[in-house]
């Protein structure tokens, strides 16, 4: 299990799982629950760089970044490791 902490949005973490280069096991620990919970549902099963295509450069208000897009960092990080 991965664990990240994101940075200027309200989820304090989000766990997730890379087998073969799928994402599983996606779950945000606070945030918006039930965008989150759809987030991770949708990217359930879905290569490692679909998600990142998809996700990347989503914002939240001002923010300059969102919860989805966090996961996309997260995964680029994992992938750097």
């Amino acid at each position: 299990m991965n664990c990240f902490f994101p940075e200027g949005v309200c989820s304090k973490q989000i766990l997730f799982d890379i087998k073969d280069g799928i994402v599983l096991n996606v779950n945000f620990v606070g945030g918006c629950e039930g965008n989150l919970q759809g987030v991770s549902r949708l990217v359930e099963g879905m290569s490692v760089s679909r998600v990142i295509k998809t996700l990347e450069g989503i914002t939240c208000g001002k923010r300059g970044t969102s919860c989805p897009d966090q996961l996309a960092t997260a995964l680029q990080r994992v992938g750097e490791l």
